[in-house]
């Protein structure tokens, strides 16, 4: 039997990083589909988090990516201060080469089957056109077009709340919450970077960015012909005069690699998962970096998805995205009060909201959190 304790299961039964409510794995051989979801917690409501569609070197990447993705979701809701709890879906594969309109129904039919304790969206790799899909098999499913009755693409309001964390880093680490006259660099700019890109440089940035996809920078010089670019990351991040970077591709932007060459003195972006280990956020500290936490910053979209189920108003959701200038400052107040790194207060807070939402435990019950 393969020794599994330092796996998945390890991570899911034994760590302080597991507490999953429910993963389940999915196949459909008939489509190729091999999907994997994971249910962080439903304290606060059904898990919401969207749909990855990757091709992982391994099914063992995946399940821990869903465990991590899911597991973050829980945080994002609640700091989003939304009656929903966190998971997350992966779908194995290339989907420009496997993703086909069956393979998308089979899926909608596995989430289907958990009654709604989990709804999806999308994220990296689906998109409003998959949700419209998947939709036809799952009525818990947002993030679908106007025309299908949803709220369309999410990248809007992420980009929009990025934006306000950002300006809210500013305001605690200059005493202003304008960027102009600030360098910023956007380390990928595909569905939400780039929106990125527009809200800095109406405020007055000056704008960095860098995507491993050519057509992407070309997409941005095209429209905003002031934009610099550069090389590729790890240019992007040593680049003199430097005061913000945004992480805005996949996760684990920040690492033991990474840190200790950051020209910046802010970090906020987009991506999920910013952090390549615990100890990395203290590692930012230590250099007088100041990280606004990933999953407060980003959660503009799941704003917007989540409001989708009640009827979508745009107004309504960049109301409630533009608070999260308001929250970002509020973890900064509560990092520098309890002495401990932003993401640390940001986790505080979470837990306590998801903690306070549950039933009182009965006698010899463990918590899940």
């Amino acid at each position: 039997m393969t020794d599994v304790t330092d796996g998945v299961l390890h991570t899911l039964f034994r760590s302080d990083q597991g507490g999953h409510e429910q993963v389940v794995l999915c196949q459909d051989r008939a489509t190729g589909l091999k999907a994997v979801i994971a249910i962080h917690s439903t304290a606060l409501g059904p898990a919401l988090g969207g749909t990855r569609f990757y091709p992982y070197a391994s099914e063992e990447a995946a399940v821990a990516d869903a465990l991590n993705l899911a597991r973050g979701m829980s945080y994002k809701n609640a700091m989003a201060g939304l009656d929903h709890g966190g998971g997350k879906a992966v779908i194995i594969g290339d989907p420009e080469r496997i993703k086909t309109e069956e393979l998308l129904l089979a899926y909608g039919r596995f989430v289907a089957s958990l009654g709604g304790r989990y709804v999806t969206a999308c994220d990296v790799g689906t998109y409003v056109a998959d949700m419209d899909v998947v939709a036809r098999a799952c009525p818990w499913t947002t993030g679908r077009s106007p025309e299908n009755g949803g709220a369309g693409d999410s990248s809007v309001l992420t980009a929009y709340g990025v934006f306000q964390g950002m300006r809210a880093s500013a305001q605690h680490l200059w005493g202003d919450p304008t960027l102009r006259g600030r360098k910023v660099g956007v380390a990928g700019v595909g569905k939400v970077g780039h929106y990125l890109v527009g809200h800095l440089l109406e405020d007055g940035a000056e704008v960095v960015i860098t995507d491993v996809r050519p057509d992407a920078v070309r997409r941005v010089t095209d429209e905003h012909p002031e934009v610099t670019v550069a090389a590729d990351t790890a240019t992007l991040i040593r680049t003199e005069g430097l005061d913000i970077y945004a992480p805005c591709a996949l996760g684990g932007a920040l690492s033991d690699e990474s840190v200790p060459v950051l020209t910046a003195k802010v970090v906020c972006g987009a991506a999920n998962n910013q952090l390549a280990h615990p100890g990395v956020e203290k590692d930012l500290a230590d250099r007088g970096i100041l990280y606004a936490p990933d999953y407060v910053v980003n959660a503009g979209g799941v704003i917007q998805v989540a409001d989708e189920l009640h009827g979508f108003d745009f107004d309504r959701c960049k109301a409630k995205a533009s608070k999260i200038f308001d929250t970002t400052l509020a973890i900064f107040a509560r990092a520098k009060e309890d002495g401990i790194p932003p993401a640390a207060a940001a986790d505080r807070i979470a837990e306590q909201r998801m903690a306070e939402a549950r039933p009182p435990a009965l006698p010899g019950e463990a918590s899940q959190l």
